[in-house]
């Protein structure tokens, strides 16, 4: 069997220029792929007028490619620790681009939807690479946490980023020019990564158990889809269902995993010290960070009466800080202070942010930004020192499917909060409007505005019991990261960062 590849030297050898420069390659794609989370944003009506799509074909133009990304992520994670990361990276990367072509060019609402499709199949295989890649080239410690930092910002601003550049293109292009500019970034991986990335890979994976793929997306995709679609629809019977669906499969895929000779996902992982709690509170941090968009960006457009782009531009300013807090908390971790002391207040602090976002009311832009900001610093200081907790303790040779499962939580975490919270400003906003006002009006924010002009007053009450909502959601929001601040003090208490010994590295040989 062939050996994996690597540039570092030995366990805790300081990464160099090489190394350094290899990350600055590696954040192009995985900005590009958090990107297209929302680059459709302001692109959709223009799209809407070319293609025509009915109502069911433009909600998969929206929503295919998360689906895809989310159910193949532990896959892809998996099958990068057999046949290398580098390999899957660039096949990955080769993946990203041609999609990205076919779908700025894309002549028909069904070919647009193939296309994202496609689209999220390459994003799965980029993002657990990337981090993988990222355990193979800074083995130290100290380096690798400012390394995954970086990693934790690039992604979280990158959802921010994608709304307001789809703004700028379409204002002066065309639609497709949304997707173009990923090629710039998939040639130069393809470019460069071969001379500067390094291959590793389990030296022996045993065969790639092909039965839990299936199982593995049978078990996402219901979960992910009932949780995004109950916020705006409410507690459907056929997504209650679709989750329960979810959730028997995942059951399966667990018990798959704990019996196969070689499992997609060692059990193993979630025997080392601090994974387990590093996934669960990766996802309740994920939880906080979606659950409070749900809201914020409608507060934006339909409360303070904000056009979609101004929406998004303003949306920026929460970002700005993002940039300092990880390595703020990687500098304080390595100076001495405990890394669940930095944890738990990384929640104290996002739970102070919802605090902020409950005082809000119709007139409150600032405090609602600043609310945002506060929530946004408290959840990349917890993100990012999770991530280099779980990837600390993995091996090496396990580091795609470590990033997978990390990256397939938080996925679940954000749908979760999303579904949650915006079920309870849902049931605050219904039992705040007037029960003369139409229906349509009683369902929804954006309902009531449609209807506005044939009601006197109603958007001023359907604003207000937005608002009540959103405050509503926040209490809770403050008391779960305040409860999840408790227990990531319990939890990660006596948790040490376990460095694999020598004997898990991989061997190396020259590239």
């Amino acid at each position: 069997m062939t050996n994996p590849t690597s540039t570092t030297a030995s366990p805790g050898a300081r990464a160099g220029r090489r190394e350094w420069t290899a990350l600055a390659v590696l954040m192009l794609p995985l900005l590009l792929v958090s990107m297209d989370v929302s680059v459709l944003y302001f692109a959709i009506p223009a799209i809407s007028a070319d293609l025509e799509p009915s109502g069911t074909q433009q909600l998969w133009i929206f929503d295919i490619y998360g689906f895809v990304l989310a159910g193949l992520l532990m896959t892809m994670g998996s099958l990068g620790d057999r046949i290398g990361h580098r390999r899957l990276l660039l096949i990955g990367a080769a993946c990203f681009g041609a999609a990205s072509l076919a779908a700025a060019y894309a002549n028909s609402a069904e070919a647009l939807i193939a296309a994202r499709a496609v689209l999220g199949i390459g994003g799965a295989t980029l993002m657990p690479s990337t981090m993988a890649m990222l355990r193979t080239m800074f083995s130290d410690p100290g380096q690798r946490a400012k390394a995954i930092g970086l990693w934790s910002g690039v992604m979280t601003a990158g959802i921010a980023l994608g709304s307001v550049m789809s703004g700028v293109l379409v204002e002066y292009f065309w639609w497709g020019s949304v997707f173009l500019v990923n090629l710039p970034a998939m040639a130069l991986l393809l470019l460069l990564g071969p001379v500067l990335l390094p291959e590793s890979k389990d030296p022996a994976p045993g065969r790639f158990d092909w039965p839990s793929v299936p199982l593995s997306m049978a078990a996402v995709l219901p979960v992910v889809y009932g949780l995004k679609e109950i916020p705006s629809e409410g507690w459907n019977v056929r997504y209650v269902v679709s989750v329960t669906v979810g959730l028997l499969f995942a059951v399966l895929f667990v018990h798959r995993q704990r019996t196969a000779a070689s499992p997609m996902i060692d059990p193993a992982l979630f025997r080392g010290r601090g994974f387990g709690p590093s996934v669960a509170l990766n996802l309740v941090s994920a939880f906080g960070i979606m659950g409070s968009a749900y809201f914020t960006t409608q507060y934006l457009q339909s409360v303070l009466d904000k056009s979609a782009l101004e929406a998004a531009l303003w949306a920026l300013l929460p970002s700005v800080p993002i940039g300092a807090a990880a390595p703020v908390a990687t500098a304080l971790v390595h100076k001495g202070v405990n890394r669940a002391s930095v944890v738990t207040a990384g929640f104290a602090i996002a739970a102070a942010g919802f605090a902020l976002l409950a005082f809000a009311g119709t007139d409150s832009m600032w405090l609602v930004l600043a609310s945002c900001g506060v929530l946004a610093v408290g959840g990349v200081i917890v993100m990012s020192q999770i991530m280099d907790l779980a990837m600390g303790t993995a091996p090496v040779e396990r580091a795609g499917t470590a990033s997978s499962l990390m990256e397939t939580g938080a996925e679940f975490g954000g749908a979760l909060g999303m579904a949650v919270l915006g079920s309870i400003g849902t049931a605050v906003y219904r039992h705040d409007m007037p029960a003369s006002a139409p229906d349509v009006a009683r369902e929804t924010l954006g309902g009531a505005l449609a209807v506005a002009d044939r009601v006197p007053g109603l958007t001023t009450v359907a604003r207000e019991a937005f608002t009540n909502g959103m405050q509503g959601a926040a209490i809770a929001g403050a008391v779960l990261l305040a409860g999840a601040a408790v227990l990531a003090a319990v939890t990660l208490r006596r948790v040490e960062l376990h460095i694999p010994q020598e004997a898990s590295e991989p061997e190396k040989v020259p590239a």
